[in-house]
């Protein structure tokens, strides 16, 4: 006879392609997922996984049960969901990636209210700044800031979020301060490297304006040091209203005008198209929307302009 234990352990090792790795997400010892695996397979009469010393491959007949496996256990989780709605309860494990920044400055923060009010939930939380696959990465949902294209998945949004082209006092006291786009090029740039190119886009008479600063000091995949580089005087940085607010109080940050509105961004939830009639999701979603606000919090203060 299966065990629903033993499947959910193939398929977090097929997943993340390490023993060691799934074990570590299910919170149990390699020794135990090892078991589980080697008794479903010893059920099934057949080598899902194929182990080396150096990682873990899913094998032809592996490949074959892992769909259906998952199936399965999303209808257990689904109907374990439903059976706890029914008596006015929210249940069982929820599983999310967010970027680090905004997780630790703001989804953290409103997670808390929801899991207060839903104590039943067991959520799982993997802040990282890489763009990971909702579907392929066994998340429930991600959060994100930015478009997400991927037609596996049923993408909500959340909020929208002003950018702000800022420097800190001293650089624009060194370095002048540019009024226009064309002054902004000569500027040094700090740039966010997960977006490609190192581009600076703006809405300029109803057009969209690309700038590319003619120096990038720096590149790198997390807003909070990009803000601290922009902080330590190192060149301008086009950021996102949430990490800065508190700096453009203390006039720590300035905004610069150069003469065009930074175009703004969204933040999105996606989840697997398999999960549209989750209980969870949905109530996960409208709670982030009203906490969030609509406009959202971290833009509502008035702000400097340079």
């Amino acid at each position: 006879m299966l065990k629903l234990e033993s499947i959910a352990s193939f398929i977090a090792v097929a997943e993340d392609g390490s023993i060691s790795e799934a074990a570590r997400r299910m919170e149990l010892s390699k020794s135990v997922v090892s078991e589980r695996l080697s008794e479903l397979e010893r059920s099934l009469g057949a080598t899902l996984l194929q182990r080396t010393t150096r990682k873990v491959s899913i094998t032809e007949d592996g490949r074959a049960f892992y769909d259906r496996a998952k199936r399965i256990l999303q209808d257990v989780g689904d109907a374990t969901a439903e059976i706890a709605e029914r008596r006015g309860e929210l249940a069982g494990p929820l599983r999310i990636s967010a970027p680090v920044s905004f997780g630790c400055l703001h989804l953290g923060p409103a997670l808390y209210g929801f899991l207060a009010l839903h104590p039943k939930i067991e959520l799982s939380l993997d802040v990282d700044d890489r763009l990971v696959n909702v579907v392929a990465g066994g998340y429930d949902a991600v959060v994100r800031h930015g478009p997400i294209v991927d037609e596996q998945v049923i993408v909500k949004r959340l909020a929208t979020s002003r950018r702000f082209l800022v420097a800190a006092p001293g650089y624009l006291k060194k370095n002048g301060t540019p009024g226009s786009l064309d002054d902004l090029r000569q500027h040094k740039g700090i740039v966010y490297s997960n977006r490609g190119a190192a581009d600076w886009r703006f809405k300029a008479q109803r057009h969209s304006v690309i700038v590319r600063p003619q120096i990038v000091v720096l590149r790198v995949n997390n807003g909070l040091l990009m803000r601290d580089a922009a902080l330590a005087g190192l060149g301008i940085a086009l950021l996102p209203g949430y990490f800065i607010q508190p700096e453009l109080a203390r006039k720590q940050l300035l905004v610069v005008d150069v003469g065009a509105e930074p175009e703004g961004a969204t933040l999105y939830i996606a989840y697997p198209s398999d999960r549209r009639r989750s209980a969870k999701l949905r109530a996960l979603t409208q709670w982030l929307r009203e906490t969030f606000g609509n406009p959202p919090y971290w833009d509502r203060p008035s702000i400097r302009k340079r």
